[in-house]
């Protein structure tokens, strides 16, 4: 099998919405070069002033070049059996895969990165950029920024490295099993490689360091994996892939953990490429006091930090519609609970009943609303094999979670309270703790106060 080392220039950064200008395709033997096409292209969109600028490459260059599909045929028969080899090559594969399919073409080729393949036989260098990759082993690089110049550069930098023991390289990264074809351009494959087939949280960090998503797995080596298998042409897709430069990972005892750490993680750290569950944390709360004259009054309130409340809700409209069931159920006031806001006459404050039998009414709306909002813990394995995972759920709001010793009693929430870690509670850890409450009932266990 021959190698087909390409090099294209484009209207934009993602495929799914811009066209190639020109390409360039060397078929090398490894021993020497033994075909060569090259052609600008005719995108059929307007190239943007910063592309030319960058390519020298304008609109009226491609007005009478061929179209892609003019020569989708020549270009499938020079590539589908041959190794698809590029400096990066997922961005120029994107483009062409896409492009051909466009016109009934199915490309399949293995492919090759010069860039991941310098990493490898030249270790410790600066960039890894074709220029500066180049400029580091003096291979002079000719028309700079053009398909021809560049695809030319490649088979250069290619042939050095063949001649540098990279064959041995070459074989490992393009064996069906190996992750080197489709990781991203700055992703190490024994970063993959070390990764634990087991539950927990991982983390896609940029280059400074930064986390830009979060991921929950059962199988943490598996799912990372997953996110890079298909060459998607989307822009977002192609932005995210490019800017992963580093994975981290923290391993949890069940998927349920993993679920909880996920959610307290996204909304701690705001990843830019998480879109799902970045909804505002619970807002509201339900507080009880009593009034000037005796009376037990209920009210919903924003949540503050450190003051007694009796149930969370993440809208005010949630609150509300349980202080109307309440009121409705047990008779008690929609003044003396603020659903209605009007005012008191002075007649019908004379009217209430006495302070000692609507505060009844409360206690026993009280009783009920706590009868409904259970305390149970749910216990689970631990990673090790001495300890069990513990989740608190403490009157019908999640609590918090952590790892007790086997063999510790779990009977009382105050003294669980001193031991676990506490966690923002949310409708999404709390949906699924439930869940897995109702499909686990035996890991479920009921407690006091």
């Amino acid at each position: 099998m021959n190698y087909a080392i390409v090099d294209i220039e484009t209207t934009g950064g993602h495929a799914s919405a811009n066209g190639i200008t020109e390409i360039a395709v060397y078929i090398h033997n490894g021993e020497r070069v033994i075909k060569h096409f090259e052609t600008l292209i005719n995108p059929q969109q307007l190239i943007p002033k910063f592309i030319t600028s960058l390519t020298g490459i304008d609109n009226a260059m491609v007005a009478d070049a061929p179209t892609f599909d003019e020569i989708a045929d020549v270009l499938f028969e020079l590539l589908n059996e041959n190794i698809f080899i590029a400096h990066n090559v997922n961005f120029d594969y994107s483009f062409v895969k896409h492009q051909l399919k466009q016109c009934g073409y199915d490309l399949t080729a293995k492919k090759l990165c010069t860039v991941r393949l310098g990493r490898k036989i030249f270790p410790g260098l600066p960039s890894y950029s074709l220029g500066n990759l180049c400029r580091s082993l003096k291979i002079n690089i000719e028309n700079r920024h053009r398909a021809g110049g560049d695809a030319k550069a490649t088979v250069k930098l290619f042939e050095y490295m063949l001649s540098n023991g990279a064959q041995t390289h070459i074989d490992l990264m393009l064996k069906r099993t190996s992750a080197e074809q489709w990781l991203p351009m700055n992703l190490d494959k024994e970063v993959i490689d070390k990764l634990p087939s087991r539950p927990g949280v991982y983390y896609f960090h940029n280059s400074k360091d930064k986390i830009i998503y979060v991921g929950k797995a059962i199988n943490i080596k598996k799912r990372v994996s997953s996110h890079f298998t298909h060459n998607d042409p989307d822009q977002k897709r192609q932005h995210f892939i490019r800017n992963i430069h580093k994975v981290s990972y923290k391993q949890c005892a069940t998927e349920l953990e993993a679920i909880v750490l996920e959610s307290t993680e996204i909304k701690k750290l705001w990843p830019r490429y998480n879109k799902s569950q970045k909804q505002p944390l619970v807002k509201y709360a339900l507080y009880s006091f009593e009034d000037s004259r005796g009376y037990i009054r209920l009210a919903i309130d924003k949540k503050k930090k450190n003051f007694p409340h009796l149930y969370n809700f993440n809208l005010l409209n949630e609150g509300l519609v349980l202080v109307k069931k309440m009121v409705d159920e047990f008779e008690l006031n929609a003044r003396l609970c603020f659903i209605d806001k009007t005012p008191f006459t002075q007649k019908e404050a004379d009217a209430l009943e006495p302070p000692g039998v609507y505060n009844l009414k409360i206690k026993k709306a009280l009783e009920a609303l706590t009868e409904n909002l259970p305390t149970f813990v749910l216990v689970d394995e631990g990673i090790k094999e001495e300890e069990k995972l513990c989740l608190l759920i403490e009157r019908g709001s999640f609590w918090g979670m952590g790892y007790l010793p086997k063999s510790f009693p779990v009977i009382n929430c105050s003294e669980l309270k001193n031991l676990l870690n506490p966690y923002a509670d949310n409708d999404y850890i709390r949906n699924n703790i439930y869940s897995f409450a109702e499909a686990n009932p035996h890991k479920r266990i009921q407690l006091t106060g």
